[in-house]
């Protein structure tokens, strides 16, 4: 708490207000007494500055282009860490010991099976549903077949929740796809790594046997590890607010993964690869970007920009890398990668991006990753829920264990009628 303090002066009768201090970032005007001694409240769309929460999870700046999980940058963990590390620093504050580390994965490799019965639970979706209808449903039924881990006052019970729901996530998510393609269901193995495993129970048949390439195993560990959490978005403020009014820790998943489904927020990635694919070759960017800085034409680049990065996405250029890397393994000659790499350069260097800062961010190239690897588009956003489960368990976790968390109650300015009486139809 800084020494400081925030006047606020309202006819005439004047307030002081706490400031509050990050250990890093901006500093917070302390405004819970605004209303009882002012009778106002503030008026902030979309909460854009307004922290609802302290956290010591997930830090970004987005002037500097800065992402850090407890600490440690992005790109760091990326390049050098694994995603069941992350889960483990994420959840428990710290990078595990070579043992925690090694009985942390036990745990979660022996959570990756789900009840038997929810493989029927699927057959009343429909063949060509959504895969992220289907992870919206069956995440939230997760609370009907595990009671033993739904009590969010009981530490032990918040623990194997969050383990169960990490554990299963690949599972479920794998399920969503064979459903919707037709294919039978492939059951988890013990002796794969957490992303060999999904990779196998999504691409592998009765028929033949699905070998990992570590190429593509390591491609998917970053990209899981990129989209573990970032901070006070959509989809973690969504689970924030579900879990305040106690509701058990499947349910408030289930409601991040709605949130995410927006376009505006997990599908991104599908919407940038649609551009690239729109843009097709080379020689039609100069036509696509004239047609970018018209402001009267509704075309937009999508994959630039980000609602918090005002600098390059550190989660980019890991992302630039590892799709090379992807390509080059499956010799991959593709002109939509082709047209990413001319646009990124582009943005990077015309001064109409520089100056609007409209950058690559991390959905500029993991779309081509993943369509390359052989996912459908509308598997995206499921393979974005997938590896954000750990931040939403995390964040869950920590509003839950925070003694100054309430029950989420945003204020609104009322702009309908004033008080009126009721006129009897016939009087109408």
């Amino acid at each position: 708490m800084s020494d400081n303090k925030a006047n606020l002066t309202i006819g005439g009768a004047s307030n002081d207000y706490a400031i509050m201090d990050g250990t890093v970032g901006p500093q917070v005007i302390d405004v819970r007494k605004l209303y009882a001694q002012t009778g106002m409240f503030t008026y902030d769309p979309g909460f854009t500055s307004t922290a609802s929460c302290d956290s010591g999870l997930t830090y970004i700046d987005g002037d500097a282009g800065v992402l850090l999980h407890r600490g440690y940058p992005i790109g760091q963990l990326a390049e050098q860490s694994s995603f069941m590390e992350v889960c483990y620093l994420l959840l428990n504050g710290e990078l595990p010991s070579k043992k925690e580390l090694a009985d942390f994965v036990n745990t979660i490799t022996r959570h990756t099976m789900v009840h038997e019965q929810l493989t029927t639970f699927f057959r009343g979706f429909r063949r060509d549903a959504h895969p992220m209808a289907i992870m919206c449903g069956v995440v939230g039924a997760l609370s009907a077949f595990y009671h033993d881990s739904t009590d969010i006052n009981d530490p032990e019970q918040r623990k194997i929740a969050s383990h169960r729901l990490i554990a299963k996530m690949p599972t479920i998510a794998a399920m969503a796809y064979k459903y919707s393609v037709g294919q039978p269901f492939v059951y988890p193995r013990n002796d794969l790594s957490y992303t060999a495993n999904f990779l196998r129970m999504t691409f592998s048949v009765p028929a033949e046997e699905y070998e990992p390439d570590p190429v593509i195993v390591d491609a998917m560990d970053k990209i899981f590890i990129l989209h573990a959490d970032h901070e006070q978005n959509a989809s973690t403020s969504t689970v924030r607010l579900a879990g305040s009014s106690g509701a058990n820790p499947f349910a408030c998943i289930a409601a991040g993964i709605a949130c995410l489904w927006g376009p505006a927020h997990g599908g991104a990635n599908e919407a940038a690869l649609n551009m690239l694919r729109e843009i097709g070759t080379v020689d039609k960017i100069p036509e696509y970007i004239a047609r970018a800085k018209n402001k009267d034409d509704p075309f937009r680049l999508m994959g630039f920009g980000h609602r918090v990065y005002k600098n390059y996405d550190p989660r980019a250029t890991v992302m630039q890398k590892t799709a090379k890397d992807v390509l080059a393994k499956l010799g991959v000659s593709d002109p939509i990668f082709d047209v990413a790499k001319e646009l990124e350069q582009i943005a990077l260097n015309d001064p109409y991006f520089i100056e609007k800062k409209l950058y690559p961010n991390v959905d500029f190239y993991s779309g081509v990753i993943l369509s390359a690897i052989g996912f459908p588009t509308e598997m995206f956003t499921v393979l974005f829920a997938l590896a954000r489960t750990v931040g939403w368990v995390a964040q869950w976790n920590e509003m839950i264990s925070d003694p100054a968390q309430k029950i989420g109650r945003p204020r609104q300015l009322y702009t309908g009628p004033t008080e009126r009486d009721y006129v009897p139809v016939e009087k109408r």
